[in-house]
């Protein structure tokens, strides 16, 4: 339906300017439409999104929702003037929490709140939203867009989401499955993902001066390094899920190891992580060393992954076939320690 009759000409001189968002809507059509999946039943622009869930082959169906937004992470990305990817770290902060509880993801919204609506910039910001569907298999099937003048600077925004997945209430990933003994498998992770950089931003003085500058170490700019999306494990967890008995998924973000694999643990039992064994990047180096001593390790893995994006518990006897599972959906994938009986939560030790 056309908006031809829709504008304001004194919202537009205090800084709202209602057509450039009817342009946005129509850029952002074509990212959209790349993430239909059976279940869609509305089109954006409708006052709310409309998805039809299959529940066929279900005992009991259960929804699992998450909700998360990229944090400081969108400071690069303003210093850069680079805006397609962030959009992905929005969907895989929700997708991979809703992944941890064996979920399929079906379908996401966004909310995006700007300084100044530029037509162009917003649909690069979505179409690193609907990128994020894609690899995690869900829909995109509304969101929001508010122009705040006044409240951001004109080239700033603020983007956050939330998802909605589906999994079988008996099938569900719990920490009731869990036992003293489980295998605990690290899966490899792009980088910082979407987590700490508050610290990272703080620690390594980011700014227009250094942005751009090559670092040995990383192969790439700085910027490149910090802008690297979140991985998306949506598809490798479904996969796993079919190959063993999963007992448990923890989704390394904000916290790190000590605050997120005790949540994935039952009472009287704690995770030992070996030190040694842990694959750690070379940004998570880069940034220790450039604190100064400032970031112990402990610190470090209370902050940031360190390498490692999931932690998995399974059965020992089962290891090894999940390695190969991940590894063969394009994984990569170790064993990073064990649960052992104890009410520490994680033990980092080696």
């Amino acid at each position: 339906m056309s908006n031809t009759r829709s504008y304001s000409n004194s919202y537009k001189e205090a800084g709202v300017d209602v057509t450039a968002g009817y342009r946005s809507v129509e850029l952002i059509k074509k990212h959209v439409a790349r993430t239909n999946i059976p279940g869609v039943v509305s089109g954006i622009g409708g006052f709310g999104g409309l998805f039809e869930p299959d529940f066929s082959g279900m005992k009991t169906p259960t929804l699992v929702s998450g909700t998360d937004g990229v944090g400081t992470k969108l400071k690069i990305a303003f210093l850069m003037d680079k805006h397609d990817t962030v959009g992905i770290d929005c969907v895989a902060m929700c997708a991979n929490d809703v992944a941890c509880s064996g979920a399929q993801p079906l379908f996401f919204l966004d909310y995006l709140a700007v300084g100044k609506n530029i037509p162009e910039k917003v649909a690069d910001i979505v179409g690193g939203v609907a990128e994020g569907c894609v690899q995690a298999g869900c829909a995109l099937i509304g969101g929001e867009t508010a122009e705040m003048p006044g409240f951001y600077p004109p080239e700033e925004y603020d983007l956050a989401g939330f998802c909605v997945g589906l999994a079988d209430k008996e099938k569900i990933v719990n920490c009731a499955n869990v036992k003293v003994g489980d295998t605990l498998i690290g899966v490899a992770s792009t980088g910082l993902h979407s987590n700490g950089f508050s610290l990272v931003r703080t620690t390594l003085r980011v700014s227009s001066q250094n942005i751009s500058k090559h670092i040995d170490e990383f192969g790439k700019t700085l910027g490149e390094e910090l802008l690297t999306p979140t991985r998306i494990y949506v598809k490798s967890v479904l996969a796993l899920q079919k190959a063993v008995s999963v007992h448990g998924i923890s989704n390394i973000t904000g916290g790190g190891f000590y605050e997120n694999i005790p949540r994935m643990l039952p009472d009287g039992m704690m995770a030992k992580v070996q030190r040694s064994a842990v694959k750690v990047l070379p940004v998570f180096e880069y940034i220790q060393k450039m604190s100064d001593g400032r970031i112990d390790d402990h610190d470090m893995f209370n902050t940031f992954n360190m390498g490692v994006g999931l932690v998995v518990a399974v059965d020992p006897s089962e290891a090894d076939t999940a390695i190969e599972t991940l590894k063969a959906n394009g994984e990569e994938a170790y064993v990073i320690g064990e649960v052992v009986s104890g009410t520490e939560g994680v033990e980092i030790c080696g």
